[in-house]
């Protein structure tokens, strides 16, 4: 029989999903690094969806760069790392 303590642990996600595109737009962001991303690429929606989310924003040149933010969930969710 099982332990009822055990059905009441229920893990709560408190982060938006991201979807396959949203997380490989956030992985391309690290890999141009500093130049940031050009704006009117094919992942513009992840951008603006991951600008939405606090993880991506646009620079005033109309370049996309990774946030603080945007660094500790790419960490966590592509790279697999606690942080």
């Amino acid at each position: 029989m099982r332990n009822r303590d055990d059905a009441k642990a229920v893990t709560t996600w408190d982060e938006p999903y991201l979807e396959s595109c949203c997380r490989s737009a956030l992985h391309r962001l690290t890999l141009v690094g500093p130049p940031g991303r050009p704006d009117g690429l094919k992942d513009g929606p992840c951008l603006a969806r991951l600008d939405a989310m606090g993880l991506a924003r646009r620079r005033e040149d109309g370049r996309w760069e990774m946030t603080e933010a945007g660094t500790a969930r790419h960490a966590r969710e592509v790279l697999r790392r606690e942080g």
